[in-house]
């Protein structure tokens, strides 16, 4: 029997604390919420937060993580580039990263993917998400599309080209939106997934939670071939 992926649940956990309707939602925190059913999954689970030490990612954490999932939103300034740099390093050797809703423009995914990260955005509309990569891992026991009530993100979004592109969005005011991209970065696999904002239930949802679960099986590291960077002697044997 293989060892359970080790999953760490990143939050800011700044809302919960000062709106109450997030705090209603989310009493414990986003963090907790996306835990909680992770572990019923059979992964093994911790969290972190932006106010802990080292924002709860020192090395013995970040060097024991499997995949990272980040939530952020109203903070992402005052992440440590010291942090954002180590955890960029964790990924090009291998580690997962699942990146949620407004973590678009987190330091981590700006860095990962070179670009603004920019788009458009309206609260109060309603999400239609659609399968665009039927038989994809991350999508999994999905049936075609689903529903939320859920903040519109629009096209243009500043990203580079997905390597495979698994969700699109139509929003009610008209809008589309790629809503979950795949990247590979050095040895490392990102996801991009839209929903999640924090005063709707979208955590909460099944089909949200069956993608999440989905997508850390198929960020999990997988054995790839010792990288060997730098001066090396030949291979062939000079006469």
């Amino acid at each position: 029997m293989s060892d359970p992926i080790r999953v760490t649940v990143w939050n800011e956990f700044r809302h919960e604390k000062t709106h109450p309707r997030v705090k209603e939602i989310y009493p414990d925190g986003i963090h907790n919420v996306i835990a909680g059913f992770l572990k019923q999954q059979g992964f093994e689970v911790r969290t972190a937060t932006l106010d802990e030490p080292d924002h709860g990612l020192d090395d013995s954490k970040l060097d024991s993580t499997d995949v990272l999932i980040w939530w952020g939103h109203m903070a992402h300034h005052e992440v440590s580039d010291h942090i954002v740099d180590k955890v960029q390093q964790r990924v090009l050797n291998g580690m997962g990263l699942i990146v949620l809703h407004s973590g678009h423009f987190s330091k981590i995914f700006r860095r990962m993917m070179g670009t603004s990260c920019d788009l458009k955005w309206r609260d109060d509309d309603y999400e239609r998400i659609w399968v665009v990569s039927p038989g994809h891992p991350i999508v999994e026991g999905v049936d075609q599309y689903f529903e939320l009530p859920e903040e519109m993100y629009g096209e243009p979004f500043d990203i580079p080209q997905p390597d495979e592109l698994v969700l699109i969005s139509w929003f009610r005011g008209g809008e589309v939106f790629r809503s979950g991209c795949c990247y590979t970065r050095g040895a490392g696999r990102i996801f991009y997934f839209r929903p999640g904002h924090e005063t709707l239930p979208t955590y909460h949802n099944e089909n949200v939670q069956k993608i999440i679960s989905n997508a850390v099986r198929w960020a999990a590291p997988r054995f790839t071939p010792v990288r060997v960077f730098g001066n090396t002697q030949p291979v062939e044997k000079r006469a």
